[in-house]
This record gives structure tokens, C-alpha cells and sequence, in this order.
């Protein structure tokens, strides 16, 4: 029982500590995690580009598959900066009017349905047992509706970058490597 008091009496006479959140820096803002989601998207659709180019040319297999595995690469890290995005902005709501915000919303739905499309034409051709006709007339359409995805993610990275020019790092020299 004596144990019981003297336990209530200390909680009791704590003080209530008030914990302050850091500042957050500009990196981990809303504008900081679409300026991230833009960067990500271009590189994207530059290695998406890039693989496109070396598969018209008909380099060497290996190059290819290189090119391809960077491509992807981008791709994962796109869709990371697209859930980090999209749980930064949920936490900030005071900058939804913005310009800026519009446009980074619209890149990242974008890269949702790049995503999206992406994944159907993963899931399509892994099932794509048969070489039956209109199974390949229906892989055929998913690629195209996957092509159409990374245009529109293209337009939207275009838009973003017109509104937040300070977003491109190739703006920037200090970024260069010597």
C-alpha cells in the first residue's frame, strides 16, 4: 500500500514535459518531398528514354539488359518518392492553394498511374503462357496504355518543373561532379 501512494505522489508531482517538435527543414517539407517526387521523375523518364534509344540502335543484349536495369531502378526509386510524397503532403495541409502544390499533386498522380500500368503490364505478360493471338493483341494494349502513363508523367514533370524551376538540378552548378 505504502509502495502504491508514494508511486501516485510521484506521478503526481511530475511536471508535464512539453516536447516540441523539431523544425522541419526544407527537405523534409511538403515542397521538399515534390521537389524529390520531380527529380525522381525525370530521371525516370530519362532512363526510360535511354533504354528506348539502345533497344532502337540494337546494342548488344548485355547493354540492354543494363540499360533496362537502370530504367527499373529509377522506376522503384519513383515510386518511393511517390509514397513519400504522398505522406508528407497529407501531414502539411497549409500550402493545398499553392501553385506549386497543384502541380507536384498532379505529377504525383501521374506517377501513380504510371505505377499502376507499369504493374499491369508486369502481371500481363508473366502470365502471358500461351502465344495465342489476342493474348498478345491485349499485351500489346497494356504496353501502349503503359507508354501513354509515362507521356502523361512526362507532361506533368514539364509542368512542375515550369512552375519550380529551382527544382532541376542541373540549374544548379554545385551539383555537377568535376
Amino acid at each position: 500500500m505504502q509502495r502504491q501512494k508514494s508511486r501516485a505522489a510521484r506521478n503526481g508531482t511530475r511536471r508535464a514535459v512539453k516536447t516540441e517538435e523539431p523544425e522541419r527543414t526544407f527537405a523534409e517539407s511538403a515542397r521538399g518531398a515534390a521537389d524529390r517526387l520531380f527529380r525522381a521523375a525525370a530521371e525516370c523518364i530519362r532512363q526510360r528514354e535511354r533504354f528506348s534509344r539502345v533497344v532502337e540502335v540494337g546494342t548488344h543484349d548485355a547493354e540492354q539488359q543494363a540499360a533496362l536495369r537502370v530504367a527499373c531502378l529509377c522506376d522503384e526509386l519513383l515510386f518511393e518518392s511517390a509514397r513519400a510524397y504522398e505522406q508528407t503532403v497529407t501531414a502539411e495541409a497549409s500550402h493545398r492553394d499553392e501553385d506549386w502544390c497543384q502541380k507536384a499533386n498532379a505529377l504525383w498522380h501521374a506517377c501513380r498511374e504510371y505505377e499502376r500500368r507499369h504493374r499491369n503490364c508486369d502481371e500481363s505478360s508473366k502470365q502471358l503462357g500461351s502465344h495465342k493471338l489476342h493474348k498478345l493483341r491485349e499485351l500489346a494494349l497494356e504496353y501502349d496504355f503503359e507508354a501513354s502513363a509515362l507521356l502523361a508523367l512526362k507532361l506533368a514533370t514539364a509542368a512542375y518543373a515550369k512552375t519550380c524551376p529551382e527544382a532541376q538540378l542541373d540549374k544548379h552548378p554545385q551539383t555537377y561532379v568535376a
